[in-house]
């Protein structure tokens, strides 16, 4: 099955650059789900960009490098943000219907934790869907793409390791498709291209309290690393303070917008903590707000603390966060009367597959975009609402790559490569076996590569992980492929990856605070921590 590109994902980086270049060749884009089952359909907040007067690109650059905490690409940030208002009314263009300023002028710019002024804009607390909703209806219709649901890529297709393949006499290792499991039909299928790009989104599910969608299992990032990609930062998961703290509803989050309108985290006794941890207070960046959080609920053994709103009028708290407001009433929370229960979850990763200005890996022909790859605009701790920025940003950067590579890439014939062998495999019928390898590692990640961190520990749990690896890797060898059993693989991967990236980094920065090293070290750990497979690792 042969197409010109093969996007894997159907996000905001996934269908911005599936648009894009659909004016000059054929695009096929997978989805292991539905097209809407994307993180950017969660995403409350909004887009970050330099969109009213009082701002400008040096403020937006400053409060990004300062959120990076030292490992920001320091050129990547300026360009990111120098493209940002460019990108925004791109998306208005494509349909987005952000919110409006006073008399419908302009627009209606929200206020986040790290932010020195007001530049999100949002469409209410459901940017999102809007978006997705906009890039969809766009993309509908158009010849050029083929949107395919419920099709889950397993595995690149590297030209070295595949009958048929170019073998080692070229330089480089080039991706030329992937292996995707038609969920419908049960069969792999062989898809062939030209270029591929990733846009799995996250890997949120690799811990035991998340506020990501089910299909966070890191697909994108273990695919490019079992392929032989330098992935690089993956220490440096991004915990969102404000998860609302209910049983009945799952991993619902509180937008860190609240806290920017003016909502202050307060305890069980009703005191506001935050300022006695970090001198910007509810404001401070996303890294310290959570341990803030982590450090008054074992201090006081709370399994909870409160996001407190309610000295806003009701009127402004309904009309400003109309789904946080109807979601927490269904469980019994009028957010304008009452305080919100809140935890920290893991929300976003910082790092992913490392790629270049252009969006490029370090294997041709393969293309990450979104919070699957690792561009430096991040660092060791993500500014809020700088995701959907970064992911429209270098999509528009991939689609003008491509575009100038595409007279020579089209001339070149694709290599052939031999079907997907089942062999004598046959069906799991106890999938217990899935399910019970998934609860361990979620629980060993949330207990042991948490918030907070200890050299032991991380120890410890690389000895733990290792044996639940080596088992899924014999089931995956034995059995016939399902779609739990790829996303384990993957989640897997994903949890060792995690695990010795944190371990390499001795010192606390950012989003990686471990107690055996508190201090920030430039010295020794200014730069990023990069991983790549060598030859015969298991995985």
């Amino acid at each position: 099955m042969r197409t010109d590109v093969l996007v894997v994902g159907s996000g905001i980086a996934g269908l911005s650059f599936a648009l894009q270049v659909s004016a000059f060749c054929r695009v096929t884009l997978i989805t292991k789900k539905m097209s809407t089952d994307t993180a950017t359909n969660l995403a409350q907040g909004g887009i970050a960009a330099v969109l009213s007067a009082d701002d400008s690109s040096e403020f937006h650059v400053r409060d990004t490098l300062l959120s990076g905490d030292g490992l920001c690409n320091e050129d990547v940030v300026k360009l990111v943000v120098k493209d940002g208002e460019a990108r925004v009314r791109e998306l208005v263009d494509f349909g987005v219907r952000f919110q409006l300023g006073k008399a419908g002028k302009g627009f209606d710019l929200g206020m986040e934790g790290g932010h020195s002024h007001r530049r999100v804009a949002h469409a209410f607390d459901l940017t999102g869907r809007e978006i997705e909703r906009a890039l969809l209806e766009k993309i509908t219709g158009n010849e050029n793409v083929e949107i395919l649901e419920d099709h889950l890529a397993i595995d690149l297709l590297i030209s070295s390791r595949v009958p048929g393949g170019l073998g080692r006499s070229v330089a480089r290792d080039k991706c030329i498709g992937a292996y995707v499991l038609n969920r419908k039909t049960g069969k792999v299928e062989t898809r062939l291209s030209r270029a591929t790009v990733l846009c799995t989104g996250g890997c949120g599910k690799v811990y035991l309290y998340t506020t990501n969608p089910d299909i966070a299992t890191g697909d994108g990032l273990a695919m490019a690393y079992r392929a032989g990609a330098k992935v690089a930062n993956l220490e440096f998961v991004q915990f969102h303070p404000t998860c609302f703290y209910n049983p009945q509803t799952k991993n619902f989050l509180i937008s860190e917008a609240v806290r920017g309108e003016g909502g202050v985290l307060i305890n069980g006794k009703g005191d506001p903590f935050m300022l006695k941890r970090d001198s910007r207070g509810d404001l401070a960046t996303r890294d310290s707000v959570a341990r803030g959080i982590d450090a008054e609920m074992k201090e006081s053994g709370a399994d909870c603390v409160f996001l407190d709103i309610t000295h806003r009028d009701a009127g402004f708290i309904k009309n400003r966060f109309p789904t946080i407001y109807s979601t927490c009433k269904k469980y019994g929370v009028d957010i304008t009367r009452e305080p919100i229960p809140v935890v920290p979850a893991a929300h976003y990763m910082c790092g992913g597959v490392q790629v270049n200005t252009w969006g490029e890996t370090s294997v041709e022909g393969l293309l990450a975009l979104g919070e699957t790859a690792c561009t430096g605009l991040h660092g060791a701790n993500r500014l809020a609402s700088n995701s959907l920025l970064e992911a429209v940003v270098f999509a528009d950067r991939s689609a003008s790559w491509l575009k100038r590579c595409w007279p020579e890439l089209k001339k070149k014939p694709l290599v052939e490569t031999s079907d997907w062998r089942d062999g004598a495999a046959g069906s799991m019928e106890e999938n217990v076996l899935i399910s019970h390898n998934w609860d361990q590692i979620r629980r060993l990640m949330w207990n042991y590569v948490g918030i907070v961190r200890r050299e032991k520990r991380l120890q410890l749990v690389r000895r733990r992980i290792a044996p639940i690896l080596m088992e899924i890797k014999e089931h995956f060898d034995d059995y016939l492929l399902t779609a739990d059993l790829v996303e384990l693989r993957n989640l897997a991967v994903i949890a060792d990856l995690i695990i010795r990236s944190a371990a390499l980094r001795k010192e606390s920065r950012g989003l990686h605070f471990i107690i055996d090293y508190p201090d920030r070290d430039d010295i020794h750990f200014g730069r990023d921590t990069v991983l790549c497979k060598n030859n015969g690792e298991a995985g």
